[in-house]
């Protein structure tokens, strides 16, 4: 049996996912990475992206917004543990969420193209938020996961 590793992914508003699992792959502001058991100590920025947690050959993908990601070793196990700006299963990006999403984006452009919009980085949140739910959804649309 291989070594598992606790992954813990959390966001201001809550517990998202907490399980052993064989491997993630998260993006990182440097650049994509993976954390198999037996990693090194680590702390990074998140970038948007998807991270995709790996469990008895079951990809379990979430969508991330932004936060950080630590890694440490308490004995024999690996622990990561995500503190996300925003997280969510893939499966809760349905068709008429990406419609949302889309919507949205195009909202927050033609804002910013009138200059409506005083709060630039709420702006840029909301609408990379948008922007990365559309992306996620259409790269996982016909890619088997768990639920």
């Amino acid at each position: 049996m291989s070594k598992k590793l606790q992954l813990k992914i959390v966001t201001p508003e809550k517990l998202i996912l907490e399980e052993l699992v064989d491997q993630v792959t998260i993006p990182t502001t440097e650049g994509e990475i993976t954390i198999l058991a037996d990693h090194i100590p680590l702390v990074a920025s998140i970038a948007s992206g998807d991270i995709v947690a790996m469990t008895d050959g079951e990809h379990i993908p979430m969508e991330v917004v932004g936060g950080f990601v630590e890694t440490k070793k308490e004995g024999d196990l690996t622990i990561v543990t995500i503190l996300a700006d925003f997280a969510e299963h893939v499966s809760f990006i349905t068709d008429i969420e990406i419609e949302k999403a889309k919507a949205r984006a195009e909202e927050l452009k033609k804002q910013a193209e009138n200059n409506e919009i005083i709060d630039f980085e709420h702006f840029e949140s909301e609408l990379e938020r948008s922007l990365n739910r559309v992306k996620i959804a259409d790269k996982w649309r016909t890619k088997k996961y768990r639920k």
